[in-house]
């Protein structure tokens, strides 16, 4: 980045020195620490940009962001360009990125039961008035790969389209698959439709070589399972 770059405003800059052009064409891993901040504070002053504004600051944190991160609002407020919103923005930005090095990697459970299906489900559907149609795409070993909801009120030939269903599976590569939804009048007995629904998702899954795992009735406190009463 030139001289003059450094002076003008950043949406006059060549559109390959943008940062936020450069973060939708390369990607946020390929820009630096004072691009990203720029980013967030959106402008600097009249007597530079954005990204100037945040490499003279950085520049005086020795370049580490957790140093950065220990400044004051009063500290951040001293450098011509940042007022009270930018300097709570930097600082926001700072601590998210304290709390995600803290943050555990989200688990992959495993689903290898009826009854660990219906825990990792019941805290989404305990508090439903109206029926939910959820698809549990798992690897071979039947660790979930992602639940996915795919119907909202009702299960009707019209409301779950099984093509839908098949699309997503295929598309992260799911080898095992379960399907549930909840009754919210809290009778697990499956209805006739469920019936019918449980053929045509077994029937789909044999065709794309996709294990059925179960379907699951769910209601706040109990679980009716296909599989557990070998009806499929």
């Amino acid at each position: 980045m030139n001289f003059e770059s450094r002076k003008l405003a950043i949406n006059a800059w060549p559109e390959s020195d943008r940062p936020r052009e450069k973060m939708e064409r390369e990607g946020a891993r390929n820009l630096t620490d004072a691009e990203l901040l720029a980013i967030l504070i959106g402008s600097g002053s009249a007597d530079e940009s954005a990204v100037a504004l945040m490499q003279r600051i950085l520049a005086d944190c020795h370049d580490n962001l957790n140093t950065l991160g220990k400044m004051s609002l009063r500290d951040l407020q001293a450098y011509k360009g940042v007022g009270p919103a930018k300097a709570i923005t930097i600082l926001a930005a700072c601590e998210l990125g304290k709390r995600r090095q803290m943050a555990t990697v989200e688990a992959h459970p495993m689903m290898t039961s009826a009854a660990e299906i219906y825990s990792y489900m019941h805290e989404k559907i305990q508090d439903l008035d109206i029926e939910e149609g959820w698809i549990l795409m798992m690897k071979q070993n039947y660790r979930l790969i992602e639940a996915k909801r795919i119907s909202v009120g009702g299960l009707t030939g019209t409301a779950i389209d099984i093509r839908l269903m098949m699309k997503e599976a295929l598309l992260r590569n799911t080898t095992v698959l379960a399907f549930c939804h909840n009754h919210p009048s809290g009778n697990t007995c499956p209805s006739r439709e469920d019936d019918a629904l449980t053929s045509r998702i077994q029937k789909a899954c044999q065709l794309l070589n996709i294990h059925f795992a179960d379907h699951l009735v769910l209601t706040d406190g109990a679980y009716f399972s296909y599989r557990e009463m070998g009806r499929i």
